[in-house]
């Protein structure tokens, strides 16, 4: 493509947040019709460590959920859904029990089901742990859409994705301009999360094959449990690494096969937006851009 600068986002209640290089911000349509928005400066770390392949991953990750977090309480204090913000502490928090109840019903669960039903046979133990946990992951998306507040967050997502697209392809960033492109975006996080659970099944299946068969119960929770556990951040830092490569190389035959799971699950995720939410996805760019915006109003939280 270009060189411009890499912007990614996420879709909040009623609005969008984006991230540029040096200006995070989340833009917010009011019950009222007025837009709204906050821009926050990225403080870049001096840390060379961080921004090692595998390690910066790990710290994007969890940056970006805690980030998500608090841009999504401020969407909801300014659509009148809550009436207080959360404190960086707080946020964290939040963010942790996010994980691992993530962590327990999509990875730990379906591993603990499989080893219960068949527990003197690996491949059928790991084939039903893979199913439980992809039917379980799409389920829960695919369910979950079906609620009014979701369908509108998920418009907000595809609104995100055009504009990403418009900015992306040097066109004037309207409404109108971004309409004329897809919802689907190979650096999405829905994408990302496929990626785990791919990454998670293959990591898993590998494991149980390499060690001895438990025999008694704490050997079994500790290989079908905890090491699972313990694996995640490594599942996570080379999901992140392979979304990352093969968001530069589509143009690959094999990446862009790899990539087609996670872009069908975009059609989920991602719905068809209105010229007023494609606005308000505009506005978010334009800030993070560091660009001035006549639609919409700043706003302090």
């Amino acid at each position: 493509m270009n060189n411009k600068v890499s912007i990614g986002g996420q879709a909040v209640i009623e609005g969008v947040m984006m991230r540029g290089t040096e200006c995070l911000a989340t833009a917010v349509r009011r019950p009222s019709g007025k837009i709204v928005y906050k821009k926050t400066k990225i403080v870049g770390k001096d840390n060379e460590f961080l921004k090692k392949p595998f390690i910066r991953g790990m710290v994007m990750l969890f940056e970006s959920l805690v980030i998500g977090v608090k841009e999504l309480t401020f969407s909801a204090n300014q659509t009148g859904e809550e009436e207080e913000s959360l404190s960086d502490k707080e946020a964290i928090m939040t963010t942790i029990f996010s994980l691992a109840l993530g962590i327990g019903i999509f990875i730990v669960l379906p591993s603990v089901i499989g080893s219960f039903v068949f527990p003197d046979n690996k491949i059928r133990a790991n084939i039903l742990e893979a199913l439980i946990r992809l039917v379980a992951f799409v389920g829960y998306i695919w369910g979950i859409s079906f609620l009014k507040d979701v369908k509108r967050v998920f418009e907000y997502h595809g609104a995100e994705h055009k504009s990403i697209y418009a900015y992306e392809n040097d066109m004037e960033l309207t409404p109108e301009n971004a309409k004329k492109f897809t919802t689907l975006h190979p650096r999405c996080g829905t994408s990302f999360l496929f990626i785990v659970m791919f990454i998670a099944i293959i990591i898993f299946s590998v494991i149980d094959f390499i060690l001895p068969t438990p025999t008694n119960l704490f050997y079994k929770f500790l290989i079908k449990v905890v090491l699972r556990i313990l694996l995640m951040p490594l599942i996570a830092s080379l999901s992140y690494e392979l979304q990352r490569y093969s968001s530069k190389h589509l143009d690959n035959p094999l990446i862009k096969l790899i990539s087609l799971p996670g872009l069908a699950l975009q059609k989920i995720t991602t719905k068809e937006p209105d010229l007023d939410e494609l606005e308000v996805a505009i506005v978010a760019i334009k800030v993070s851009l560091g660009e001035e915006v006549e639609n919409a109003e700043e706003v302090e939280n």
